[in-house]
């Protein structure tokens, strides 16, 4: 299933990957035209060889209910890149493939990708690829393909077996987790780039630690948290796929796998406290890299935290473009690259207008939101609910982000002050273990402020640390 593509557009539909974090996507081009946009191509469709409970993609399969076959064919696959490359205006052009399970195309399907990117490729432009997967299929021949070309991986793993095999099963209903440690151990055998994406659900959020300190061990520093959240029955009342559910009530249910909104808070805060103490520099946490860009005032490169969005689209396998892979309906179908030029898809009134309701509908609760700077409202995909004035559009992670906002200001804000000291950020870790050293526990009350400066009590901030 697709998360958010981190590391090409990067998300996600948004970035997801470690490389591109840094990819330039300008929002306020000559007429409305990006100077760079950001694709998912899902060239075998919603078709998987997982049958993971969460999964929102795989009912797409009812939008082409008579198709026979799902590969994209190589006519449209050359055009796709063709058009791809061509809207482009800046030098690196990134990439991304997923499904479904990309890897059931096969090796030369993707070794036509590379000999058509070569063929189209102009001078001073350099091209990378992404490939998100389930990691079940990898084998010999793919690590060696995939180092070969440079391939960006996003593996999907959510944590230690037992939590793994919570949702993440095959068609059978049969238990994935080792499947998955045997495709790490390949792109490790060939030294395949890789970076670790971690659904975080209702399941796994009760043991942050446990899925952390696994990740660290699997064999890559590059990790994603990505909250799934359904609204309960979504995939039922939609079987039309005519649009999307539109539930703006304060008590909307959502499905028994999706995380709670403050569990997801704590989650991120408890990973979050032992990253800030021990590993800063030594493995690196998508939304911690983007709240730090945040506060050094640049703007965020993950789509989700965009003042508004629209540059990160999805392509179906025969074609079809739709303004967000969370937006694959109808009343979001852009056009088909066989027939419409793809720059001018991208650049359509349909389409900023799109990205820019993400402003333009935030409820009032946002728009006085001390940390609206940090969050825009997050994905609009999750704003469902009513806001404490009874506005419709409050995101329903809202009081787990802002558990986590609350958390790591003082942190963040010490972090930014040593980059613009020209210090790194890993300093943090000593300072704050001097700190902690100093702290008199018999003259330090629980309920006393925290020697720290963090603003809280002692109890909810140092003292489970030092005692």
């Amino acid at each position: 299933m697709h998360l958010q593509n981190a590391k090409v557009n990067p998300m996600s539909s948004c970035p997801l990957f470690k490389d591109s974090y840094n990819t330039e996507m300008n929002e306020t081009a000559t007429a409305q035209r990006p100077m760079a946009f950001h694709v998912l191509a899902k060239p075998i469709g919603p078709i998987c060889n997982l049958d993971c409970k969460y999964c929102f993609y795989l009912e797409k399969e009812k939008l082409y209910g008579d198709e026979k076959s799902w590969k994209m064919d190589p006519e449209l696959l050359e055009q796709y890149i063709k058009s791809y490359i061509e809207g482009q205006q800046t030098p690196r052009i990134d990439f991304a493939w997923q499904g479904g399970e990309p890897t059931l195309l096969g090796v030369d399907f993707f070794r036509k990708v590379i000999e058509l990117q070569e063929k189209h490729c102009p001078p001073g432009k350099q091209i990378f690829n992404a490939l998100q997967t389930n990691g079940t299929r990898l084998d010999d021949e793919w690590g060696e393909f995939l180092s070969k070309h440079n391939f960006l991986i996003g593996l999907s793993l959510d944590g230690p077996p037992d939590l793994h095999n919570k949702y993440r099963v095959d068609k059978g209903g049969n238990d994935t987790h080792h499947l998955v440690l045997r495709g790490a151990e390949i792109l490790k055998k060939y030294n395949v780039d890789f970076n670790a994406l971690c659904v975080v659900n209702r399941y796994n959020a009760r043991e942050p630690l446990r899925v952390y300190h696994f990740l660290k061990e699997l064999g890559t520093d590059f990790f994603q948290f990505i909250p799934i959240v359904e609204r309960d029955g979504e995939h039922e009342e939609v079987l039309d796929l005519s649009s999307p559910p539109q539930i703006q009530k304060d008590d909307s249910p959502v499905s028994g796998w999706s995380v709670h909104s403050e569990d997801y808070g704590d989650f991120l805060n408890a990973i979050f406290d032992e990253w800030v103490r021990n590993d800063i520099g030594k493995y690196y946490v998508q939304l911690f890299d983007i709240q730090l860009e945040l506060y050094m005032g640049h703007p965020s490169s993950l789509c989700i935290f965009k003042e508004t969005c629209g540059d990160a689209l999805a392509v179906e396998h025969n074609g079809d473009l739709y303004s967000c892979d969370h937006y694959v309906y109808p009343e979001y179908h852009l056009g088909n690259v066989m027939n419409d030029n793809l720059g001018d898809m991208v650049a359509a009134a349909k389409q900023r207008e799109f990205g820019q309701q993400k402003k333009t509908t935030l409820p009032k609760q946002c728009k006085e939101c001390e940390f609206l700077n940090l969050c825009n409202g997050e994905c609009p995909k999750n704003r469902f609910l009513n806001d404490i004035d009874g506005e419709p559009g409050l995101n329903y992670l809202c009081k787990g982000l802002m558990k986590f906002f609350r958390h790591t200001k003082p942190y963040f804000e010490r972090m930014r002050n040593l980059l613009m000291q020209r210090r790194a950020p890993a300093e943090l870790m000593m300072q704050l273990r001097h700190e902690e050293e100093k702290f008199d526990k018999k003259k330090v009350k629980p309920n006393d402020p925290c020697p720290c400066g963090s603003g809280k009590k002692f109890k909810q901030c140092h003292m489970r640390k030092v005692r």
